[in-house]
């Protein structure tokens, strides 16, 4: 046979292939494609049936893989579902106006400045255990009030730029300035 005068073929290459040839191998690209890109099990109206055949809940549509069933999710017969099901789902939804967020009074006080403080390193003979002691000293404080503490992270804080290797341990107590102090980010025995 000679191949030499065929259109597009050349002598070993097996020929041009044929339109449904390269549709169907488009098809299975796309399918591939899909497949890589959308969680079919995110889907909610994709359902594997007994029979090992796939589903479309929403327009009830048989489908033999999961190309196809990714195929009719972009077909105009389920986008067409959806947006019938986002039009009901907007009408029967009641049109409630949103709950009222609960409103916090700030307490509003004038900050008579930065408590006294001192900070005392520490190290367990025994255990060979580091250890800092912070005493912070509040003579104005209000009645009843109790100081309070927190760790901060350093991605938390906003004056410094973060280090995971520094921590926050932060002081506050009303009418004083809260006072933060900037430790090793360890594992913290309290």
């Amino acid at each position: 046979m000679d191949f030499q005068n065929r259109a597009g073929g050349k002598t070993g290459t097996g020929g041009v292939a044929s339109w449904s040839e390269t549709n169907r191998d488009r098809r299975e690209r796309l399918r591939q494609l899909a497949l890589d890109t959308i969680d079919l099990n995110k889907d909610p109206y994709f359902m594997r049936n007994h029979l090992g055949s796939y589903e479309c809940k929403l327009c009830l549509t048989l489908h033999t893989n999961e190309g196809s069933y990714l195929a009719h999710t972009q077909g105009k017969k389920h986008q067409a579902n959806l947006a019938r099901r986002a039009a009901k789902d907007a009408k029967d939804a009641p049109t409630q106006p949103a709950p009222e967020k609960p409103r916090v009074n700030i307490k509003k006080f004038v900050k008579i400045g930065r408590p006294g403080y001192q900070v005392t390193k520490q190290m367990d003979p025994d255990s060979k255990q580091h250890s800092l002691l912070f005493q912070v000293d509040y003579p104005e404080i209000g009645d009843g009030v109790q100081p309070r503490h927190r760790f901060m992270s350093a991605y938390e804080q906003h004056i410094e730029p973060p280090d995971k290797t520094w921590q926050y341990l932060l002081f506050a107590a009303e009418p004083y300035e809260t006072i933060s102090f900037k430790v090793p980010s360890r594992e913290i025995d309290k």
